[in-house]
């Protein structure tokens, strides 16, 4: 099963954006013999115009995000979300993999949020807490959970055990 982790916009050459894909250099590593991954970071940017709202702008996002994705789950990233702990994860994207699903994504959207359609789209949608977050640093908590996420499905230590 291949995770996706599908954002909007583009972190370029920074810190964050290095941190993002090691966690799923990672994740990709340590699930493979699971038979899960590869774990990719999918950047995502819509056609910008100065007139848009953010309403206009959100609905550009999404067009642009989905024309990046191929099937399978999609679970919102979106403060009104689930705040889930990592071992739920874990069980989330287990049952994912043992139903035969394909692929997983996980989608972050824009310094507005997500587009209302793609959160009804979503299978479920995951919040970090309360707090707003910078996104490149969303990048790199879920690229980490994602990680977590596969070394307790692969029987690795766990620091809360």
């Amino acid at each position: 099963m291949k995770l996706t982790l599908c954002a909007v916009g583009r972190l370029g050459n920074t810190t964050e954006n290095a941190m993002t894909r090691d966690y799923l250099l990672r994740a990709t590593q340590t699930g493979r013999p699971l038979g899960v991954g590869p774990a990719d970071l999918v950047e995502v940017e819509a056609k910008k115009a100065k007139s848009l709202t953010s309403e206009q702008l959100k609905a550009a996002e999404a067009e642009a995000i989905r024309a990046s994705l191929d099937g399978g789950i999609l679970i919102a990233c979106d403060e009104r979300g689930e705040q889930l702990a990592s071992r739920a994860i874990a069980r989330r994207l287990e049952t994912y993999k043992d139903r035969g699903e394909r692929r997983v994504t996980f989608l972050i959207g824009g310094a507005d949020g997500l587009d209302p359609s793609l959160r009804e789209q979503a299978t479920f949608a995951l919040a970090f807490g309360p707090q707003t977050w910078p996104h490149a640093l969303v990048r790199v908590m879920l690229a980490e959970q994602m990680y977590r996420a596969v070394t307790i499905l692969a029987g690795l230590p766990y620091h809360r055990d």
